[in-house]
């Protein structure tokens, strides 16, 4: 393990462009970018709709953990992303499924992103360490946790994403995207709760689903609709 972190920390996201212009594909609904496109981290963070201070409480010293336990797109990044922020002193990684297990950093706490694909040593040295961890996983890993004497707390991701939820995210990133002063799209109750009938508790995938959608209407001139 080390002390540095495992990715950069990156700069703030830039100030959107001031005024309508022709060159902005959605500026006849008074956005600058498709609002469901690739966020940045610190975007993603800001987003946000949790209840960081609850989640945080629960890795207040050594020895204790929090798990994201849920499949992919259910918000277990969001989530890590905002606690990396939340903790002045906390490091993060991500494992890649594709690449070797990348060196572990050291942080108070430690969050790994898809900790489920811990090697067993590495995962026996980690928790051998006792220091506060942030775990986001496919699978609950309670038990060597326990067994390393970590008192655990585990949260299960994405019982929650219903369509109040997903209107909410939705209207944030749209706000995110205003271009200027004036009216902006949102997205309504009515058509969130289409998208849960049709998704189900997969934020990602309504996000993807949402970006196609805006993507085909660039240079439109008529109302957004975000669902069909």
């Amino acid at each position: 393990m080390n002390s540095n972190n495992s990715i950069d920390r990156p700069a703030a996201p830039l100030d959107p462009p001031r005024g309508k212009h022709s060159g902005f594909p959605w500026a006849w609904c008074n956005l600058w970018r498709n609002p469901f496109g690739e966020l940045t981290q610190d975007e993603r963070a800001d987003l946000a709709v949790v209840d960081i201070a609850e989640l945080a409480s629960h890795v207040p010293n050594s020895r204790t953990a929090l798990q994201l336990i849920g499949d992919c797109g259910r918000g277990k990044t969001t989530r890590m992303l905002a606690l990396l922020r939340h903790f002045p002193h906390a490091s993060y990684v991500y494992l890649d499924e594709d690449l070797p297990c990348a060196a572990i950093p050291e942080g108070v706490p430690l969050l790994i992103d898809e900790a489920q694909r811990l090697p067993r040593k590495v995962m026996h040295r980690i928790f051998a360490t006792g220091l506060p961890l942030v775990l986001a996983t496919h699978r609950d890993l309670s038990r060597p946790l326990k067994k390393a004497g970590y008192d655990v707390t585990s949260y299960r991701i994405g019982d929650t994403n219903n369509a109040p939820l997903v209107a909410e995210l939705a209207n944030r990133r749209i706000e995110a995207s205003r271009l200027g002063p004036g009216p902006i799209p949102t997205l309504s109750r009515q058509d969130a709760d289409r998208l849960v009938s049709r998704f189900g508790s997969d934020i990602r995938g309504i996000e993807g689903y949402l970006y196609e959608q805006v993507q085909h209407q660039v240079y439109s001139d008529g109302e957004m609709r975000f669902v069909d």
